[in-house]
Protein backbone atom coordinates (compact mmCIF):
# COMPACT_ATOMS: atom_id res chain seq x y z
CA UNK A 1 0.00 0.00 0.00
CA UNK A 2 1.66 3.71 -1.01
CA UNK A 3 2.33 5.45 1.67
CA UNK A 4 0.19 9.14 1.60
CA UNK A 5 0.53 10.61 4.98
CA UNK A 6 3.25 11.49 7.20
CA UNK A 7 2.91 12.83 10.76
CA UNK A 8 5.28 14.82 12.81
CA UNK A 9 4.77 14.87 16.15
CA UNK A 10 6.45 15.78 19.90
CA UNK A 11 6.38 18.35 22.48
CA UNK A 12 7.00 22.38 22.02
CA UNK A 13 10.92 22.71 20.73
CA UNK A 14 11.48 18.87 20.62
CA UNK A 15 12.21 19.80 16.43
CA UNK A 16 9.00 19.18 14.48
CA UNK A 17 9.58 22.49 12.02
CA UNK A 18 13.00 21.19 10.77
CA UNK A 19 12.23 17.31 11.12
CA UNK A 20 9.45 18.44 8.88
CA UNK A 21 11.22 20.33 6.33
CA UNK A 22 13.91 17.96 6.09
CA UNK A 23 11.11 14.97 5.81
CA UNK A 24 10.12 17.04 3.17
CA UNK A 25 13.39 17.59 1.57
CA UNK A 26 14.69 13.98 1.60
CA UNK A 27 10.92 12.59 -0.16
CA UNK A 28 11.58 15.56 -3.14
CA UNK A 29 15.26 14.33 -3.05
CA UNK A 30 13.77 10.61 -3.82
CA UNK A 31 11.30 12.00 -6.38
CA UNK A 32 8.53 12.23 -4.44
CA UNK A 33 5.68 14.39 -4.80
CA UNK A 34 5.07 16.27 -1.83
CA UNK A 35 2.77 18.59 0.26
CA UNK A 36 4.08 20.05 4.03
CA UNK A 37 1.62 21.75 6.18
CA UNK A 38 3.25 23.20 8.82
CA UNK A 39 1.67 24.45 12.70
CA UNK A 40 -0.25 27.61 11.53
CA UNK A 41 -1.07 26.95 8.04
CA UNK A 42 -4.52 28.49 7.24
CA UNK A 43 -5.36 26.47 4.31
CA UNK A 44 -4.56 23.19 6.47
CA UNK A 45 -6.72 20.44 4.74
CA UNK A 46 -7.40 18.46 8.05
CA UNK A 47 -7.49 21.12 10.69
CA UNK A 48 -8.62 24.43 11.47
CA UNK A 49 -6.40 27.56 12.72
CA UNK A 50 -8.17 31.03 13.03
CA UNK A 51 -11.51 29.53 12.04
CA UNK A 52 -14.78 30.04 14.38
CA UNK A 53 -17.47 27.95 14.52
CA UNK A 54 -21.10 29.55 15.13
CA UNK A 55 -24.86 27.12 14.90
CA UNK A 56 -27.05 29.07 13.03
CA UNK A 57 -29.30 30.85 15.70
CA UNK A 58 -26.01 32.15 17.30
CA UNK A 59 -24.77 33.26 13.79
CA UNK A 60 -27.42 35.33 13.74
CA UNK A 61 -27.55 36.48 17.06
CA UNK A 62 -23.79 37.60 16.11
CA UNK A 63 -25.02 39.42 12.95
CA UNK A 64 -27.64 41.22 14.98
CA UNK A 65 -25.06 42.59 17.97
CA UNK A 66 -22.97 44.03 14.96
CA UNK A 67 -25.68 44.96 12.36
CA UNK A 68 -23.36 47.54 10.46
CA UNK A 69 -20.60 44.43 9.90
CA UNK A 70 -23.74 42.39 8.81
CA UNK A 71 -22.83 42.31 5.30
CA UNK A 72 -18.67 41.51 5.95
CA UNK A 73 -19.73 38.87 8.11
CA UNK A 74 -22.15 36.91 6.21
CA UNK A 75 -20.45 36.84 2.90
CA UNK A 76 -17.45 35.46 4.46
CA UNK A 77 -19.24 32.92 6.82
CA UNK A 78 -19.22 29.40 5.03
CA UNK A 79 -22.47 26.97 5.81
CA UNK A 80 -21.18 23.70 7.69
CA UNK A 81 -23.61 21.17 8.98
CA UNK A 82 -25.86 23.31 11.38
CA UNK A 83 -23.70 26.21 11.59
CA UNK A 84 -21.21 28.84 9.79
CA UNK A 85 -17.26 28.57 10.04
CA UNK A 86 -15.82 32.05 10.07
CA UNK A 87 -12.10 32.27 9.20
CA UNK A 88 -11.50 35.10 10.72
CA UNK A 89 -7.42 34.84 10.29
CA UNK A 90 -7.82 34.77 6.91
CA UNK A 91 -9.97 37.43 6.93
CA UNK A 92 -7.21 39.85 8.24
CA UNK A 93 -4.32 38.33 6.70
CA UNK A 94 -4.93 37.18 3.79
CA UNK A 95 -8.22 39.09 2.08
CA UNK A 96 -7.35 42.20 4.56
CA UNK A 97 -10.18 42.79 6.02
CA UNK A 98 -10.23 44.68 9.18
CA UNK A 99 -12.69 44.11 12.18
CA UNK A 100 -12.58 46.29 15.31
CA UNK A 101 -10.92 44.38 18.52
CA UNK A 102 -14.70 43.49 20.11
CA UNK A 103 -15.98 42.04 16.72
CA UNK A 104 -12.85 39.49 16.77
CA UNK A 105 -12.85 39.23 20.32
CA UNK A 106 -16.39 37.89 19.68
CA UNK A 107 -15.52 35.69 16.62
CA UNK A 108 -12.14 34.29 18.79
CA UNK A 109 -14.65 33.18 21.73
CA UNK A 110 -15.98 30.83 19.37
CA UNK A 111 -12.49 29.66 18.29
CA UNK A 112 -12.48 26.06 16.73
CA UNK A 113 -10.18 25.33 19.87
CA UNK A 114 -12.28 27.08 22.28
CA UNK A 115 -15.65 25.62 21.92
CA UNK A 116 -16.47 23.09 23.87
CA UNK A 117 -14.62 19.64 23.90
CA UNK A 118 -17.29 17.68 22.35
CA UNK A 119 -18.20 20.31 19.33
CA UNK A 120 -14.36 20.42 18.62
CA UNK A 121 -14.28 16.55 18.67
CA UNK A 122 -17.15 16.85 15.92
CA UNK A 123 -15.92 19.41 13.94
CA UNK A 124 -11.89 18.05 13.69
CA UNK A 125 -13.16 14.53 13.12
CA UNK A 126 -15.26 15.60 10.21
CA UNK A 127 -12.54 17.65 8.69
CA UNK A 128 -9.99 15.10 8.72
CA UNK A 129 -12.89 12.16 7.20
CA UNK A 130 -12.95 14.96 4.59
CA UNK A 131 -9.19 15.09 4.15
CA UNK A 132 -8.75 11.02 3.66
CA UNK A 133 -11.43 10.93 1.23
CA UNK A 134 -9.53 13.82 -0.95
CA UNK A 135 -6.53 11.80 -0.77
CA UNK A 136 -8.31 8.22 -1.68
CA UNK A 137 -10.47 9.88 -4.59
CA UNK A 138 -7.00 11.38 -6.36
CA UNK A 139 -5.03 9.08 -8.38
CA UNK A 140 -1.60 10.62 -7.75
CA UNK A 141 1.00 9.41 -5.52
CA UNK A 142 1.58 12.90 -3.97
CA UNK A 143 2.74 12.06 0.23
CA UNK A 144 1.02 14.89 2.79
CA UNK A 145 3.42 15.89 5.97
CA UNK A 146 1.27 16.83 8.50
CA UNK A 147 3.07 18.87 11.45
CA UNK A 148 1.65 18.62 15.32
CA UNK A 149 -1.94 18.38 14.53
CA UNK A 150 -2.68 15.01 14.82
CA UNK A 151 -1.67 14.29 18.69
CA UNK A 152 -0.46 17.85 19.72
CA UNK A 153 -3.74 19.43 18.62
CA UNK A 154 -6.23 16.97 20.05
CA UNK A 155 -4.54 16.78 23.35
CA UNK A 156 -3.81 20.76 23.26
CA UNK A 157 -8.09 20.87 23.61
CA UNK A 158 -8.52 17.54 25.87
CA UNK A 159 -6.32 17.68 28.57
CA UNK A 160 -4.33 20.81 28.34
CA UNK A 161 -7.80 23.34 27.65
CA UNK A 162 -10.86 20.99 28.88
CA UNK A 163 -8.81 18.63 31.12
CA UNK A 164 -10.85 15.56 29.82
CA UNK A 165 -10.53 12.14 31.12
CA UNK A 166 -7.49 9.82 29.58
CA UNK A 167 -10.03 7.73 27.93
CA UNK A 168 -11.93 10.54 26.30
CA UNK A 169 -8.22 11.95 24.82
CA UNK A 170 -6.89 8.51 24.39
CA UNK A 171 -10.13 7.85 21.81
CA UNK A 172 -9.61 11.38 20.25
CA UNK A 173 -6.55 10.49 18.45
CA UNK A 174 -7.18 7.40 18.19
CA UNK A 175 -10.37 7.68 15.78
CA UNK A 176 -8.22 9.84 14.16
CA UNK A 177 -6.00 7.02 13.56
CA UNK A 178 -9.20 4.66 12.22
CA UNK A 179 -9.91 7.65 9.80
CA UNK A 180 -6.29 7.93 8.32
CA UNK A 181 -5.63 4.08 8.43
CA UNK A 182 -6.10 3.77 4.42
CA UNK A 183 -3.70 6.57 3.94
CA UNK A 184 -0.77 3.94 5.13
CA UNK A 185 0.95 7.04 7.74
CA UNK A 186 3.92 6.69 9.43
CA UNK A 187 4.11 8.50 12.78
CA UNK A 188 7.61 10.18 13.11
CA UNK A 189 7.60 11.43 17.43
CA UNK A 190 10.58 13.37 17.78
CA UNK A 191 11.50 12.40 21.69
CA UNK A 192 13.87 14.90 23.90
CA UNK A 193 15.01 13.53 26.88
CA UNK A 194 15.21 16.60 29.44
CA UNK A 195 11.40 18.51 28.92
CA UNK A 196 12.91 21.57 31.15
CA UNK A 197 16.10 21.83 29.21
CA UNK A 198 13.47 21.68 26.23
CA UNK A 199 11.31 24.13 26.69
CA UNK A 200 13.70 26.42 28.21
CA UNK A 201 15.54 26.55 25.15
CA UNK A 202 12.29 27.17 23.39
CA UNK A 203 11.61 30.42 25.66
CA UNK A 204 15.41 31.36 25.29
CA UNK A 205 14.76 31.53 21.25
CA UNK A 206 11.21 32.45 20.73
CA UNK A 207 9.61 35.98 21.52
CA UNK A 208 9.21 36.75 25.13
CA UNK A 209 4.90 36.97 23.99
CA UNK A 210 4.83 33.49 22.74
CA UNK A 211 6.44 32.31 26.43
CA UNK A 212 4.48 34.40 28.22
CA UNK A 213 1.30 32.87 26.56
CA UNK A 214 2.10 29.65 26.23
CA UNK A 215 2.73 29.49 30.06
CA UNK A 216 -0.88 31.19 30.37
CA UNK A 217 -2.28 29.02 28.10
CA UNK A 218 -0.78 25.90 30.08
CA UNK A 219 -1.19 27.01 33.98
CA UNK A 220 -4.16 29.45 33.79
CA UNK A 221 -6.92 26.90 32.93
CA UNK A 222 -8.31 23.05 32.13
CA UNK A 223 -5.33 20.37 33.56
CA UNK A 224 -2.85 23.10 34.73
CA UNK A 225 -5.45 24.97 36.73
CA UNK A 226 -6.52 22.44 38.20
CA UNK A 227 -3.34 21.24 40.07
CA UNK A 228 -2.40 24.81 40.61
CA UNK A 229 0.49 24.61 38.53
CA UNK A 230 1.99 27.96 38.25
CA UNK A 231 5.12 29.71 36.00
CA UNK A 232 7.45 27.93 33.96
CA UNK A 233 8.50 25.31 36.40
CA UNK A 234 4.12 24.27 36.05
CA UNK A 235 4.42 24.65 32.70
CA UNK A 236 7.04 22.11 32.12
CA UNK A 237 4.82 19.55 34.82
CA UNK A 238 1.78 20.19 32.36
CA UNK A 239 4.12 18.93 29.79
CA UNK A 240 5.66 15.82 31.41
CA UNK A 241 1.94 14.73 31.71
CA UNK A 242 1.48 15.92 28.36
CA UNK A 243 4.11 13.65 27.45
CA UNK A 244 3.24 10.51 29.54
CA UNK A 245 0.15 10.66 28.20
CA UNK A 246 1.60 11.18 24.21
CA UNK A 247 3.51 7.88 24.76
CA UNK A 248 0.95 6.32 25.79
CA UNK A 249 -1.23 6.74 22.67
CA UNK A 250 2.13 5.91 21.12
CA UNK A 251 1.73 2.45 22.26
CA UNK A 252 -1.45 1.92 20.94
CA UNK A 253 -1.69 3.56 17.58
CA UNK A 254 -1.50 0.61 15.10
CA UNK A 255 0.15 2.20 12.29
CA UNK A 256 3.82 2.43 11.34
CA UNK A 257 5.63 4.67 13.44
CA UNK A 258 9.22 5.58 14.52
CA UNK A 259 10.07 7.18 18.17
CA UNK A 260 13.28 9.20 17.32
CA UNK A 261 15.85 10.75 19.59
CA UNK A 262 16.79 13.99 18.93
CA UNK A 263 17.88 15.36 22.64
CA UNK A 264 21.53 16.45 21.38
CA UNK A 265 19.58 18.59 18.22
CA UNK A 266 22.46 17.03 15.95
CA UNK A 267 20.76 18.23 12.39
CA UNK A 268 23.16 15.53 10.64
CA UNK A 269 22.75 13.40 12.67
CA UNK A 270 18.70 13.39 12.22
CA UNK A 271 19.23 14.06 8.94
CA UNK A 272 20.81 10.44 8.47
CA UNK A 273 18.43 8.56 10.68
CA UNK A 274 15.55 10.30 8.57
CA UNK A 275 17.21 9.45 5.77
CA UNK A 276 17.36 5.61 6.59
CA UNK A 277 13.64 5.81 8.23
CA UNK A 278 12.27 7.18 4.68
CA UNK A 279 14.04 4.68 2.51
Amino acid sequence: MARRLILIEGLPGSGKSTVAKMVSEILKGQGKEVQLFQEGNLDHPADYEGVSFYYAGDFEALLKTHEKYREILESNATAHDQGFLIPYRKMKEQWGIELPDHIVQDIFSRDIYEIPFEQNVKLITEKWQDFAQNVLSTNDDCITIFECCFIQNPLTMGLIKCNQSKEQNVQYVLELGRIIHALNPLLIYIDQKDISYTFDKAVSERPKEWSEGFIDYYTNQGFGQAQGYRGVQGTVQVLQERKKLESEIYGLLQMDKVWLDNSDYDREACRHKLEKILE
